[in-house]
């Protein structure tokens, strides 16, 4: 499935290593204003090579767009855009055509379409998700007034005592694993760099609270504001867990603890319900948590089989991050945004 969306559709193509990634953005109205810079800006959020925490890989990700776009807005035609791959490494990956890399999709793509690229897992690469941000950054008119707060919560057993925290875009980006609280950041980053040192992965969770979310996004049953997250949430690479507001911490609490008491305005005492009411936006801040599992791709011998049945050594090789939470912020946030100009363009499609 390579189209995510209903009103806004984003269709995706290209492989880790192959000449360029892209897609095509169709359902925005015209005459939105597009800000390059803020393209830009996003697309710089999420590129490999930033530091020594994550894979060496060095890509611009400058996006080019060819399509839909007329004197800086967009025209109300399909939007196309490609983001050239300059700096792949194919052939470290050769060893791979013979066996499977433990806890990788190398298995089941090669199972289901007996055609795979080995080639930095060709479709399975999270390279796939610089097309996501790329199209959150475009939509971004959409959005108006509403504010994000993303960012990395947990580094293995190292966490944030707070479970939501709303924190400045400027206090996360201080941080390189992206974590706003400085004490804690500087213990994130030594274990990664322990773990990396050690040529092992280490996992990790980001939260991501949303403010001014207009009351009313999201459809009764089996399209919930907060399915829809949770969708998008599960579909980037090494995505393990979903949850709102209280999430798996309210099945340990009474109804009397759990329930948010209306105040003035049609606001709560509370919020763990996270933001929404029968799958609807209820005014409140969104409040989710995405959990990562550690990288497959690690550089300590593994033993496994090879693709004949044969015991054998693994030993990977390439470029991979020892921890790919810092770099996933960025693309949360960017989902959830593709999520919420979805339902916000529904709205008004609803209100003619």
């Amino acid at each position: 499935m390579n189209t995510f969306g209903k009103y806004i559709r984003l269709t995706t193509f290209g492989e880790s290593h192959g000449t360029q990634i892209g897609g095509i953005l169709d359902g925005l109205p015209a005459n939105l204003s597009i800000d390059f810079a803020w393209i830009e800006k996003m697309m710089q959020k999420r590129r490999p090579g930033q530091s020594n925490l994550t894979t060496s890989r060095d890509e611009d990700d400058a996006v080019e767009i060819v399509s839909g776009i007329n004197e800086n807005k967009t025209t109300g035609a399909p939007i196309s855009f490609f983001i050239k791959n300059k700096n792949q490494k194919s052939n470290d990956y050769d060893y791979l055509k013979k066996v499977y890399r433990p806890s990788h999709a190398d298995f089941t793509y090669a199972q289901k379409y007996q055609n795979y690229d080995v080639r930095g897992g060709g479709r399975s690469s999270a390279r796939e998700t610089a097309n996501w941000v790329a199209a959150a950054a475009i939509i971004q008119p959409l959005l108006n007034n509403i504010e994000f707060s993303t960012y990395v919560s947990q580094i293995g057993n190292i966490s944030l005592e707070k479970r939501y925290e709303f924190y400045q875009e400027s206090q996360i980006d201080l941080s390189i694993v992206k974590c706003p609280e400085p004490e804690i950041s500087k213990k994130m980053e030594a274990l990664v760099y322990q773990t990396k040192e050690k040529g092992d992965s280490v996992g990790g969770i980001i939260t991501c609270i949303i403010r001014n979310v207009p009351i009313g996004l999201g459809q009764p049953i089996f399209d919930k504001l907060e399915a829809r997250l949770a969708l998008a949430m599960l579909s980037i690479n090494a995505s393990k867990g979903f949850e709102i507001g209280e999430g798996f911490q309210s099945a340990s609490m009474f109804g009397s603890q759990h329930n948010d008491v209306f105040i003035e305005n049609n606001k709560t005492k509370t919020n763990h319900s996270g933001g929404t009411l029968g799958g609807i936006s209820n005014g409140m801040d969104i409040q989710f948590r995405v959990a990562f599992k550690p990288v497959s791709t690690i550089f300590i011998p593994q033993e496994t089989k090879d693709i004949d049945g044969n015991d054998t050594v693994l030993i990977n090789k390439g470029r991979h991050d020892p921890c790919v939470v810092p770099r996933a912020v960025v693309i949360v946030e960017s989902m959830a945004k593709l999520v919420l100009a979805d339902f916000i363009l529904a709205s008004k499609l609803d209100a003619i």
